[in-house]
């Protein structure tokens, strides 16, 4: 059995190589959990600059021989970059947050700080200033609710059972890899909703309505479509030179799937230009509103 590897300071960090040419930045996202929370509200901010950086996530920095290790990474990259990387920091020990602060020549943005101080004066209580949220995470029932959306999404993936359908959040329908699979387990993994999601074929098509086990769910359905163009450049990476790929056919697959959406009254979108959080978001405010506010 793999023992917790948390504990164990990791290996010297490779000396990052030398930077391009022109102006280079690199980010660190720091934690003494996943770095997950530090890299998606880094790239949040990030993302309304036009540059693209290099990211290092470095996580389970909890305890300062750890600390001053990604110091020295940190301080390693300020030297032959020639400029102060970012580093974005949930570092709950204060500490281990010290050593960061204090002793690397980065730009330090504390994210957990920056908002719990305050948040301490408004609430008038303490925080937990918990060390992530692991000890008691599998025992709560948001935890297992995700774990059952994740297995319902898998089991009803690309329409390979029509069962259980009744406990469906959401059924996802559009032709064949137009962005149902990947939306179905965002859906489960962030929100924990039970997606299924059904491709529209030809002989659905050509009968003129949605297959007959989705029809008494249509209420639960939601469309994806995809720009032509796009799908057939995505279709034949799969499968190269073939009619199922041929843009002539992904012309009129999408024109027949969008027609029968509206006829059957289904909502339904574009993914071609749209994240897959995007997406999601749009689902639940269409379909499950009451997933938006918890």
């Amino acid at each position: 059995m793999i023992g917790d590897m948390s504990e164990a300071i990791p290996p010297p960090p490779v000396a990052p190589a030398p930077p391009a040419p022109g102006p280079r930045h690199t980010v660190f996202f720091v934690s003494d959990g996943t770095g997950i929370t530090a890299e998606t509200f880094g790239n949040s901010i990030l993302s309304q600059f036009a540059i693209k950086p290099r990211h290092v996530r470095r996580p389970f920095i909890d305890s300062t021989d750890k600390a001053h290790q990604v110091v020295r990474e940190i301080n390693h990259t300020a030297e032959i970059e020639g400029r102060k990387p970012v580093v974005f920091v949930t570092l709950v020990n204060a500490e281990i947050l010290a050593v960061v602060k204090e002793r690397s020549h980065g730009l330090v943005m504390d994210m957990f700080n920056t908002f719990i101080e305050p948040l301490e004066a408004e609430f008038g209580i303490t925080s937990n200033h918990r060390i992530g949220r692991f000890s008691d995470v599998s025992e709560s029932q948001e935890y297992t609710d995700r774990i059952e959306a994740i297995n319902f999404a898998l089991a009803h993936d690309d329409g390979q059972s029509t069962k259980s359908l009744a406990e469906a959040d959401v059924i996802l329908v559009g032709v064949s890899r137009s962005g149902k699979t990947p939306t179905s387990l965002y859906l489960a993994m962030q929100h924990g909703i039970k997606a299924a999601n059904y491709p529209l074929i030809p002989e659905d098509f050509e009968r003129g309505k949605i297959p007959a086990t989705l029809a008494p769910w249509k209420a639960k359905c939601f469309g994806l479509t995809i720009d032509p163009e796009r799908l057939a450049r995505i279709r034949n990476e799969r499968r190269p030179n073939s009619k199922y790929a041929s843009i002539e056919n992904c012309r009129w697959e999408v024109k027949e799937g969008e027609t029968m959406m509206k006829k059957e009254g289904i909502a339904w979108l574009s993914s071609t230009h749209k994240s897959i959080e995007e997406i999601a978001t749009t689902i639940l405010r269409d379909l499950r509103p009451d997933r938006l506010m918890y």
